[in-house]
């Protein structure tokens, strides 16, 4: 199955939710409507995306299930791309690798201001007085919609499989692996920089107020674990602080101008850096889920 553009009239569903998915898509022109339970009752319009983004990348990335229905709102032009033809598309035009990147990582980033406006919401009900949880739970109702319908289909990611595709490197290329020791900070809260880091060895913490009476500590990351993805691919500043703990660990660091040439020496790597964000997106809507039965099992 080759790259191909196809046109889809006003109503026409593009994917169709439950349905396996083999191909993604890049929206050229017209806009989209993304919705859970389409055609039913409990129809809930989730996202709404204009000409020049993807979609249906998820099933690709994790071989799962379409998550959502996506309609035509207008006359629009796709370019559907097999899953597998993803390389060769990034191959012949290396830009898109990093809209491409940008697309998921603001997926990432809106998930977790979902995810942090429910445990708002959550510490407000524990909080509130029966005259203020009504204005809550409306706020909630709304926030949650979204996901309730796909609760079900959600499944912890495979950390393991991750970590079996990344042995699969052979060619460093042009990342630089650089060994640090006990308590070195790789880089502080608020920074701003334009790489992101591997560990390859050892073991990393990430830390809010680092150093502060109310540190806290967010991870541990060993081996293979991606960080700081997420500050390079969206340009925005360090929301934790990187440590070393253990007695001494190998990071591998890759700076953004150089992911092309990573994708073109060693794919793998960029292969995984899409898993780790498909991943973290994955854990995020479960972590969001979980508060969502929260507030509804002890205070709806």
């Amino acid at each position: 199955m080759a790259i191909v553009e196809k046109t889809f009239k006003s109503g026409e569903v593009i994917i169709k939710e439950g349905d396996p998915g083999t191909t993604l898509f890049r929206l050229l022109s017209g806009n989209i409507g993304i919705y859970t339970e389409y055609g039913k009752k409990e129809q809930f319009r989730i996202a709404f995306l204009k000409s020049g983004g993807y979609f249906g990348e998820q099933a690709i990335i994790e071989t799962s299930p379409r998550s959502a229905t996506v309609v035509a709102e207008c006359s629009v032009k796709v370019l559907e791309i097999p899953g597998n033809e993803l390389t060769s598309l990034f191959e012949e035009k290396p830009e898109e690798l990093l809209i491409f990147l940008k697309h998921l990582g603001s997926k990432v980033r809106n998930m977790i201001n979902d995810r942090n406006e429910a445990l708002n919401l959550l510490q407000s009900a524990r909080e509130a007085d029966a005259a203020k949880k009504k204005s809550i739970f409306a706020k909630f109702k709304r926030l949650s919609n979204q996901y309730q319908p796909k609760a079900a289909g959600f499944s912890e990611p495979n950390a393991e499989t991750f970590r079996k595709e990344f042995e699969k490197i052979t060619d460093e290329g042009p990342g630089r692996i650089v060994t640090h020791w006990k308590d070195d900070v790789i880089y502080n809260q608020g920074d701003t920089q334009d790489c992101m880091y591997i560990v390859r060895g050892g073991k990393v913490a990430l830390y809010k107020n680092y150093g502060s009476e109310n540190a806290e500590k967010v991870t541990e990351l060993t081996d293979v674990s991606y960080f700081g993805e997420m500050g390079m691919i969206l340009d925005e500043p360090r929301e934790t602080t990187a440590v070393v703990e253990s007695d001494e660990a190998y990071v591998e660091v890759i700076y953004k101008k150089d992911l092309e040439a990573v994708f073109a020496v060693c794919p793998v790597k960029i292969d995984m850096l899409l898993t780790h964000l498909s991943f973290r997106l994955r854990h995020l809507t479960i972590d969001f889920l979980e508060i969502c039965k929260d507030i509804t099992t002890n205070y709806g």
